[in-house]
């Protein structure tokens, strides 16, 4: 109890932190997806045993796509993109190591996506669909698994993990889902799409469970009490924040 309590009171922080950040408008959560961004990519560099001087170099080179991704600067544009795939190819060539230069990337296109959607003309309820149900996904296979257990998805992997954990995660961002969809007027194709990117977003927490496993570590950093790391907070958002910034270009393009 002693340690749910501390992690409510951190993810209230830090959802207060988000909501303030996407209400201020585009620039404040630029800043907000940026630092996020870099942080992770520390994180990331330390799950792939790179020394002091090649996590800087990886931090810095991936700062600069997201420092054009500014509104005051090229904004969502294409550009950052191709940017953000010579960061990795850069840094993958001066470190000779590609998982690093993979994380530019893997770390850079979620920060783009979310900036993108918050560009949005309903960018704040977009961002805010993207954003809260990963975490509706969290709370609800934290709590399912927990009362009823059950069997394991992938022990090897993460060995907390359980099938009850992942409908209940499911069911609770669908449900956030369809509320906004009748108190935000959030179009009901989004709330169809969600149990996709609910289980998208397992998958991203999974996919970071296996590289801390890989790298012999419980969390990706000790940054914030409770949850570990910032990545550790993120790892389910960062592919649903490119699925979903995907989908709404298509079907923006498509209509």
């Amino acid at each position: 109890m002693r340690d749910l309590g501390r992690k409510t009171i951190v993810a209230l922080i830090l959802l207060v932190l988000a909501g303030l950040a996407l209400w201020l408008g585009d620039l404040a959560f630029w800043l907000l997806a940026v630092v996020a961004g870099v942080l992770m990519m520390g994180e990331w560099a330390d799950l792939h045993q790179a020394d002091r001087r090649q996590r800087r170099l990886a931090q810095f080179a991936v700062s600069v796509p997201l420092a054009i991704l500014s509104p005051i600067a090229a904004g969502p544009d294409p550009l950052v993109l191709g940017l953000i795939a010579g960061a990795g190819f850069f840094i993958a060539a001066t470190t000779r190591n590609s998982g690093l230069g993979w994380g530019a990337v893997y770390l850079g296109l979620p920060v783009f996506s979310l900036v993108l959607l918050r560009a949005q003309p309903n960018g704040i309820l977009l961002t805010l669909w993207a954003m809260s149900l990963v975490w509706a996904t969290d709370t609800g296979a934290y709590f399912s698994g927990r009362l009823i257990g059950g069997p394991k998805i992938a022990p090897s992997i993460s060995p907390n993990k359980t099938w009850a954990g992942l409908i209940g995660g499911l069911v609770a961002a669908t449900l956030l889902a369809f509320a906004l969809h009748v108190w935000a007027g959030l179009p009901f194709r989004f709330v169809m799409i969600t149990p996709l990117l609910s289980v998208l977003s397992q998958v991203g927490d999974f996919y970071e469970s296996w590289l801390k496993r890989r790298a012999g570590v419980k969390d990706s950093s000790n940054l914030l009490p409770g949850h570990g790391g910032v990545l550790d907070r993120l790892d389910g958002v960062v592919p649903v924040a490119v699925v979903a910034a995907l989908l709404i270009e298509v079907t923006a393009w498509v209509a």
